[in-house]
């Protein structure tokens, strides 16, 4: 293939991909610029072996991983920010009020209480309609895992915001 056919196969695989894996990133980390920022650097991941992925049977299902590994790190890295802040920020802790059962659910932080790994589960089955396998491949996990995070993740938010709640704000019905 020309170098030209090359690009052009990319930009068409990054015109119908862009966009899902900007809000894959955006359900995993809760901030619309920091998810397109990581929709495009698994992207630039992705064209820079694009000669092998573009072979590969799923190269979706690999970009999809690099957004999940990019989301983890930044999270991590977010975490670690906000301990070397409170090491010279030294106030006293601040009392929580319990839930406003009146309030508007907010799905972004029940998925935000999730641990990394159910969310990106429970966003991939739920949001986007992957199969366990698919999830699995995306994740680098099992298909037992998947199942079993994606069970566990559904059972905690239905905890946090209802079971009705949870199923139609993770099917998709609660967006950006």
């Amino acid at each position: 293939m020309l170098v030209d056919d090359r690009s052009a196969e990319f930009h068409h695989f990054f015109e119908r991909h862009h966009a899902e894996l900007a809000r894959f990133a955006w359900l995993l980390i809760g901030e619309a610029e920091a998810a397109d920022d990581l929709a495009a650097d698994a992207l630039v991941a992705l064209w820079q072996r694009w000669d092998r992925m573009r072979q590969a049977e799923q190269p979706l299902a690999y970009a999809r991983g690099v957004v999940a590994n990019l989301a983890k790190e930044r999270i991590r890295s977010a975490t670690r920010e906000r301990r070397r802040t409170a090491l010279f920020w030294s106030r006293a802790p601040q009392q929580v009020q319990g839930p406003d059962v009146a309030a508007v659910v907010d799905v972004r932080a029940a998925l935000d209480r999730l641990p990394f790994r159910k969310r990106a589960c429970v966003v991939l089955r739920h949001a986007f309609d992957l199969s366990e396998k698919e999830t699995a491949l995306a994740l680098g996990i099992s298909v037992g895992a998947v199942k079993s995070q994606t069970s566990k993740g559904m059972a905690e938010l239905e905890r946090v915001l209802g079971a009705r709640a949870a199923g139609n704000a993770i099917a998709g019905r609660a967006s950006r």
